[in-house]
């Protein structure tokens, strides 16, 4: 009988999961590291700036924002994991909706006759770690970089994300809210909760200051896993918490009040990428549902 061979897939993704270096390598993945630009400088992430440089910056109000990786940068790294013995690659960036970077990639996938395939997740940060783990599964499991793609894609709108920011002055910065109206609702305590359903970052609600949102977005949870997300056995759904928090207390307290209103799930709590820090500022929350793949 003869042995079947599988084909050495890698798995690849950015630090917009929410996937630190070391844990990449853990994990048996690959990982890109995001660039952010404080000032004139250009930082990438977990390689030359931490959390805490960038929470450091913010509190100085530095002029901050995030950039793509160089399409150079990419191609290298690509060039690298398959002269090292993989037969192709799965890249999975952030979702195409909040950045240009997937759309860059496919266009350079092109190049490389179908060796590496870019899969457009729609995702970001806990929802994007597990489309990255369940890559591997499936890599592991000796599905090919076409079928892991295609399983990703079908279900990539099975996630919802919700984010309360604190502060407004990134979002202002970034141009997703005017000075006026950053001004007014930083008078009267008023807080935004985004969500992200799929391609886009869009306004969910406004409450009077952060512990009204953590409610509302622990609600909206829970209205999905019971509407959206009703024909999804429990064991493939995955709820998790996330956040640019400085101190460790206040992101152990949002993760606990999630594990308390979801006491059948095992809720973690992972920091915010840089990039997305970029825009959400300090101090904010976030929490997703997320469908696993099967084991």
């Amino acid at each position: 009988m003869e042995e079947t061979t599988f084909m050495r897939t890698a798995i690849l993704t950015d630090t917009n999961s929410g996937i630190s270096l070391e844990k990449a390598e853990e994990l048996g993945i690959f990982i890109i590291p995001m660039p952010v630009v404080i000032g004139e400088d250009t930082y990438l992430e977990y390689k030359s700036i931490t959390h805490d440089d960038l929470y450091r910056a913010m509190r100085r109000h530095l002029d901050i924002s995030s950039s793509q990786p160089s399409p150079g940068f990419v191609t290298d790294l690509w060039n690298s994991i398959l002269a090292s013995g993989y037969d192709e690659i799965v890249y999975i960036p952030m979702s195409s909706g909040l950045s240009g970077s997937c759309h860059n990639a496919a266009a350079l996938a092109e190049d490389y006759g179908g060796r590496v395939y870019v899969a457009d997740n729609h995702r970001i940060s806990v929802t994007l770690e597990t489309s990255v783990l369940d890559a591997k599964y499936m890599a592991d499991c000796g599905l090919t970089g076409r079928e892991i793609k295609d399983r990703l894609e079908r279900h990539a709108y099975d996630a919802s994300i919700y984010i309360s920011v604190d502060s407004l002055e990134y979002l202002k910065k970034g141009g997703r809210i005017t000075p006026a109206a950053a001004a007014f609702a930083t008078v009267i305590n008023l807080k935004p909760v985004l969500t992200i359903q799929g391609d886009k970052l869009d306004s969910f609600a406004k409450m009077r200051g952060m512990k009204l949102c953590e409610k509302k977005m622990i609600e909206a949870l829970q209205n999905d896993i019971r509407t959206r997300f009703s024909d999804i056995p429990h064991g493939q759904l995955v709820v998790a918490t996330a956040g640019t928090f400085e101190n460790p207390a206040d992101a152990e307290s949002w993760r606990q009040a999630v594990q308390d209103a979801f006491p059948d799930y095992n809720i973690r709590y992972s920091p915010l990428s840089c990039s997305i820090a970029c825009h959400t500022g300090i101090n904010a929350a976030g929490a997703g549902v997320v469908r696993i793949e099967k084991r």
